[in-house]
């Protein structure tokens, strides 16, 4: 199995790259009902942070990106698992066959190939916020001398005194 098609399958989910059962069963030529019920009988193994299962709103997401059939029409009847890169680790385990071993290093390559891709992006996103912070006040300082350029450059027109005699009859106290 190409380390790629496994990295297409990995969704970010609450924060956590995961991959989903069905996936995982296809990967590791067993059925989606036989991977849960082995991970069921080893729930000790899978604590929260390694397996989660999708919510409803979760679930209907992913339907609507991915054309999963819907209950009524012959689809899933539970929202599926999603392992996170330690529950797959620890799937492997639990589904102690030559396959998933096999399967199970591609997918941690997938993992680590992942990781690699996203780095250097994380990388240059927080240089770049950097930047922002510290040239934002720069902006504001930019403005004030331009605007002050613009007043030297249109300086109000020099107030004239009338002509003629003029009386101020106002009384002064």
């Amino acid at each position: 199995m190409p380390v790629e098609h496994i990295c297409r399958s990995i969704l970010v989910l609450r924060g956590h790259k995961a991959l989903l059962d069905e996936h995982l069963s296809g990967l590791y030529g067993v059925t989606t009902s036989a991977l849960v019920q082995a991970v069921k009988r080893n729930m000790r193994r899978f604590p929260k942070d390694f397996l989660f299962q999708l919510t409803a709103a979760e679930w209907a997401a992913l339907r609507s990106q991915s054309v999963i059939s819907t209950p009524p029409r012959g689809g899933r009847r539970y929202a599926p698992y999603a392992f996170t890169e330690q529950g797959v680790a620890m799937l492997s385990s639990a589904l102690a066959s030559e396959q998933a071993i096999a399967v199970n290093i591609q997918i941690m390559r997938a993992f680590v190939r992942m990781r690699e891709i996203l780095s250097p992006n994380a990388t240059l996103a927080r240089k770049l916020d950097d930047l922002e912070r510290k040239y934002r006040h720069h902006d504001d300082a930019i403005k004030a001398i331009l605007s002050a350029i613009h007043e030297l450059m249109n300086p109000p027109a020099p107030k004239r005194r009338p002509t003629g005699f003029t009386a101020d009859l106002r009384k002064k106290n």
